[in-house]
């Protein structure tokens, strides 16, 4: 049995709270749609919905694959919800202060475009029944279909997500093994490729804690921004359960800060680093911040 790390001060996590989280909640569950916040134990689930942002889950909440690093479940989907979409639409619609919204999914292997149909129409269907909200769309890899890519970029959300989740050398440890470095570069690569309208920002994202080095951390920040990344956020890996893999490091708040300073160097046009970071993370005031530059 591996030994555990302590965790240390700067490691503290309060249970979820507060009114709109309450409220989100409800509308969730009455509607019977799930949240990746929710599902991947996400810390910051309670800042996120209280300022407006929220990570919705379509397709289910089985994955096909089985990440060692990830608290979804795995294993054979169910019968894809036609009338999710909608239901995603007016879950959203009913939460007025709601500024941003990320839809993201499960893997879907059992769908011959890997769900990106589904995706798109939830994207459009939000946009119909709420245009002033910004959609974000964190996508899986799609095993590099490109027309799967170009279903989503169809439906015209402001930001694509794609995460790397951790540097060349762990991939293959820490991700199922249907996945790699490779493929998701080559997936962020193309979605900056394929643009013809109104700009779509990329982003991807990064944790740290699972034995990698200073030096693989730049490389990968490199590599993601040769592909056309132009938002970054690096987080603290923090085990889900005794099943999933160990920290192997703690990072400190200051090295955050320093990985900051270089990615911003690189030329993205914003990183957010620290350990409760994660991919969706305040993304909404991220946005803004984009777009005030």
């Amino acid at each position: 049995m591996e030994k555990l790390i302590p965790k240390p001060t700067w490691i503290k996590m309060r249970p979820p709270s507060g009114d709109n989280y309450t409220k989100v909640k409800r509308s969730l569950r009455s509607l019977d749609l799930h949240t990746v916040c929710e599902e991947a134990r996400c810390p910051n689930i309670s800042e996120c919905w209280g300022m407006g942002t929220a990570t919705i889950m379509v397709m289910g909440d089985v994955c096909s694959r089985s990440c060692r690093f990830c608290a979804v479940n795995s294993g054979k989907p169910s019968l894809l919800d036609d009338e999710e979409p909608e239901r995603v639409a007016k879950a959203i619609s009913g939460w007025g202060e709601l500024r941003y919204v990320v839809i993201t999914s499960v893997c879907r292997y059992d769908l011959q475009d890997g769900g990106a149909e589904h995706i798109a129409k939830t994207i459009k269907a939000i946009k119909a029944h709420c245009p002033k909200i910004i959609v974000e769309s964190l996508i899986p890899d799609f095993k590099g279909n490109e027309d799967s890519v170009k279903k989503v970029m169809s439906a015209r959300p402001e930001v694509i997500s794609h995460n790397i989740e951790t540097v060349s050398r762990l991939s293959s440890k820490v991700r199922d093994a249907r996945a790699s470095y490779e493929q998701s570069l080559q997936v962020l690569e193309k979605i900056n490729r394929y643009q013809t309208y109104s700009r779509i920002y990329t982003k991807s994202s990064i944790m740290i804690g699972l034995g990698e080095t200073d030096e693989e951390i730049i490389q990968t920040m490199a590599d993601l921004r040769s592909a056309g990344v132009s938002i970054l956020t690096i987080g603290q890996y923090l085990q889900p359960t005794s099943r999933h893999l160990p920290v192997v490091e703690y990072i400190a708040p200051e090295k955050f800060n320093w990985f900051k300073e270089i990615a911003m160097q690189m030329g993205f046009l914003y990183v957010a680093a620290g350990p409760f970071v994660r991919s969706s993370y305040k993304a909404g005031e991220f946005f803004m911040n984009i777009k005030l530059l």
